[in-house]
């Protein structure tokens, strides 16, 4: 995805996350509810990302410079991983907290006297996480149009992907608030009502792990994928100037920035402007291909004769 399109999707996200954690806690405080305060939690955990989203997509777009030489593209991961790790372990943690303390110590009048805040707040809340996850999902799908789990294994765009996820977590725990908070008014338990506070924490905590992992392969240094490869092995095989050619690396160095080195062995006959011409060419082939190899080295240990 394109960053407009990535910046786009997360101040969306940021927008109704803000505005649907307000009307949560307003429903939590009239109704006591350990499951909608876990859930105004979550709403602003989904804020906080959004906004630290917004500064890795920000500080990526830094170009290269002498200690950076390759430019900042990986900030937007580093920031991903936090809001992975920190925020989301942080939210899981709390809301488990809320859900045991109402477990210890229930509050008997849970969703009696407003329980019709509750579902206006989850109903409306699906509503704008809904509209907000299918933009994310709809710009996400302009640039990778194949199925759901090949389409996530291609992406290398960080922010979008964590909008994506979170805004899929979000829905899940709004149907989970839904459920306790339904249970425990029309069984007369509030019992449930904590179950599902616990069961929104389990959701986040899930959620971090799984992104984390995500994030963590392109923080070290994540390679293309096989069909990536393919095209890159296509275009060199086009080329009868080598003996062979081998020890292909490539990097992700941000969502649309990629590092490539090959080593080939040229023909000794060939002289150093045709080497030059052939080199050339193939840097030219690979990035109107694909434009984001950004970067390519070509390693040669032949000996060339003198044009």
């Amino acid at each position: 995805m394109a960053a407009g399109g990535s910046t786009l999707s997360v101040i969306g996200a940021i927008i109704a996350n803000l505005l649907i954690a307000v009307l949560k806690f307003v429903a939590a405080s009239f109704t006591g509810s350990a499951a909608m305060l876990s859930e105004g939690i979550h709403s602003i955990i989904d804020t906080t990302n959004g906004l630290l989203l917004l500064l890795g997509i920000k500080r990526s777009r830094k170009g290269a410079s002498k200690i950076h030489p390759f430019g900042h593209g990986k900030e937007i991961y580093f920031w991903s991983f936090v809001v992975a790790i920190f925020i989301f372990a942080l939210g899981g943690g709390l809301a488990i907290y809320e859900g045991i303390k109402h477990v210890l110590h229930p509050k008997t009048d849970v969703g009696h006297e407003h329980i019709l805040w509750n579902y206006g707040v989850i109903i409306g809340a699906m509503l704008f996480e809904g509209a907000s996850l299918r933009y994310a999902w709809k710009q996400f799908r302009k640039k990778y149009p194949t199925g759901f789990t090949s389409a996530l294994i291609e992406s290398k765009d960080a922010a979008s992907m964590a909008i994506i996820i979170e805004e899929s977590a979000a829905m899940i725990g709004l149907f989970l608030a839904l459920v306790g908070v339904s249970l425990a008014y029309f069984l007369d338990n509030p019992i449930y009502d904590a179950y599902a506070s616990i069961a929104i924490g389990l959701l986040l905590l899930a959620t971090s792990i799984f992104m984390a992992k995500e994030t963590q392969d392109l923080l070290i240094g994540e390679g293309v994928s096989n069909n990536d490869l393919k095209m890159i092995i296509d275009i060199l095989d086009d080329y009868e100037e080598f003996e062979f050619f081998g020890n292909i690396k490539t990097m992700h160095l941000g969502p649309d920035e990629v590092l490539l080195g090959v080593e080939v062995n040229f023909k000794d006959d060939l002289k150093v402007r045709e080497l030059e011409e052939v080199v050339t060419d193939i840097k030219k082939r690979i990035k109107e291909t694909d434009p984001k190899f950004t970067y390519i080295y070509i390693e040669s240990n032949s000996i060339t004769k003198e044009s």
